[in-house]
C-alpha cells in the first residue's frame, strides 16, 4: 500500500509499504479521509514521533476492509470513525473509564502507524460506526471536534452556565474555532472571540459571530476589548486556546469574579504565573481547569464526547466541512504539511481525501 511515512525529523516520504494484517481484536480500515492536526507539524519537523519510521495521522475515517481473529465479519464494509488513543485498560484512569487520561497508552499516528495511508489496522474497540448521512470528511474531523467538546464539558458539566453568560475564546486555530462552533450550536450568543488574522475574522463572521465581538489582538488590546464589552466585569468563562504565558495571564485578568478559566492550548514554553496573577485566582475565587484529549467509552456508549459530536453531525446542526480550506490526495498531502509549517496560505483544516475525482 501507499503511505506518507515520517522517516526521521524533517523527512516525510510518500512510499510503498507493506499492508498490515489485522491481529486478534483488530480491523483493517481503508482510509477515506484524513486531516492534518496542528500537532502533526512539530511532530514531523521538530520533535519527531515516539517511534520512527512511522505513518503519522490520527484524524481519519474509512471503511472496514477485513477483520482479525475474534471479530465478527458483520463489521466488514461498515463506515467508521476512529478514536486514536489506545488505552492500556489497567491503570487507575482506565479502571474509572477515563481513558483519555490513561497512564500507559498507545496512539495511532504518534506511537503506532496512523491514518496517512491507504490502510491502517485499528483495535475494534476504537471504532465508531457512522450514520449514512455523515461524510467521511466530517468524520475525519471527529477527533478535533471531540477535543473541543471535551473542553466545553469540563466547564459546563460542573456548573450552570446561562445562555446570557459572556464567554471568551482566545486562540482561533482549529480547536478554538470548533469551540466557537459548538458554543453557538448550544445557543450561546454572547461570545467574545480573539484572534490575530484577518482570515480568522472572516471565519468567525461566517460562523455567525458579530464583527463587534471579534478582537484582532495584533491591532487592539484584548484586555481592554473584553473589559469594554463586559462593563469591566470580565468574562464568565474564558477558554485559553493558545498555550502562552501572555494569554494565560489574559485569561485570569479577564475572568469575572467567581468566573471559570479552561486551559486548552498546548504550552509553547514553560508556563509561569506572576504573584499578582496568582492573587487574582485567589481573590476572585476563579474555577480553573485543564482539558486533555476527549472521552470515548466504546461503540455502545452514548454519553461521551464522540457520540455527542456524532449526534450533532447526524442531525445536521453542525457543519465542520465548511472549515476545510485545502484538500489534497494522499500523494500530495505533503503540500498541506508544508503550508501549515511555512504558513504560506491561510488555513483552518487541511484534509487528505482519497478520491478527489
Amino acid at each position: 500500500m501507499k503511505a506518507l511515512v515520517l522517516e526521521d525529523i524533517g523527512k516525510l516520504e510518500y512510499k510503498e509499504v507493506e499492508t498490515s494484517e489485522p491481529k486478534k481484536g483488530e480491523a483493517l480500515v481503508r482510509v477515506m479521509a484524513a486531516g492534518i492536526c496542528g500537532s502533526d507539524i512539530p511532530r514531523a519537523y521538530r520533535d519527531g514521533a515516539h517511534n520512527m519510521p512511522l505513518i503519522i495521522g490520527h484524524e481519519f475515517a474509512g471503511i472496514v476492509e477485513k477483520v482479525g481473529e475474534g471479530v465478527s465479519s458483520d463489521l466488514t464494509g461498515k463506515r467508521v470513525g476512529v478514536f486514536p488513543l489506545i488505552p492500556c485498560g489497567c491503570c487507575g484512569p482506565c479502571r474509572n473509564r477515563q481513558y483519555e487520561m490513561c497512564r500507559s497508552y498507545s496512539y495511532l499516528g504518534s506511537r503506532r502507524d496512523g491514518g496517512f495511508a491507504q490502510f491502517v489496522t485499528v483495535p475494534v474497540w476504537n471504532l465508531i460506526e457512522l450514520p449514512s448521512n455523515v461524510s467521511y470528511e466530517a468524520v475525519a474531523m471527529l477527533e478535533p471536534m471531540a477535543v473541543a467538546v471535551h473542553a466545553i464539558r469540563r466547564i459546563f458539566d460542573h456548573q450552570e452556565i446561562s445562555t446570557d453568560s459572556c464567554i471568551a475564546v482566545c486562540g482561533l486555530g482549529t480547536i478554538g474555532t470548533l469551540l466557537v462552533m459548538f458554543l453557538l450550536e448550544k445557543g450561546y450568543k454572547n461570545l467574545l472571540v480573539i484572534g490575530n488574522k484577518e482570515f480568522q475574522k472572516k471565519t468567525m463572521l461566517d460562523l455567525g459571530i458579530s464583527g463587534n465581538n471579534y478582537c484582532d489582538s495584533g491591532k487592539e488590546n484584548a484586555h481592554d476589548f473584553i473589559m469594554e464589552h463586559t462593563k469591566e466585569n470580565g468574562a464568565d468563562v474564558f477558554f485559553e486556546c493558545v498555550g502562552s504565558n501572555e494569554v494565560a495571564r489574559l485569561a485570569v485578568d479577564c475572568a469575572a469574579p467567581a468566573g471559570s478559566v479552561c486551559f486548552v492550548g498546548n504550552p509553547h514554553s514553560d508556563m509561569t504565573f506572576e504573584k499578582n496573577v496568582y492573587w487574582k485566582i485567589l481573590r476572585n475565587q476563579l474555577r480553573v481547569t485543564g482539558t486533555w484529549n476527549s472521552s470515548f467509552l466504546g461503540a455502545d456508549a452514548t454519553d461521551d464526547d464522540w457520540h455527542y459530536v456524532l449526534s450533532r453531525l447526524e442531525s445536521g446542526s453542525i457543519h465542520p466541512e465548511k472549515l476545510i480550506t485545502q484538500r489534497f490526495k494522499l500523494d500530495e498531502i505533503y503540500k498541506g504539511f508544508e503550508i501549515m509549517r511555512d504558513k504560506t496560505e491561510d488555513y483552518v483544516k487541511v484534509m487528505c481525501v482519497m478520491d478527489l475525482s
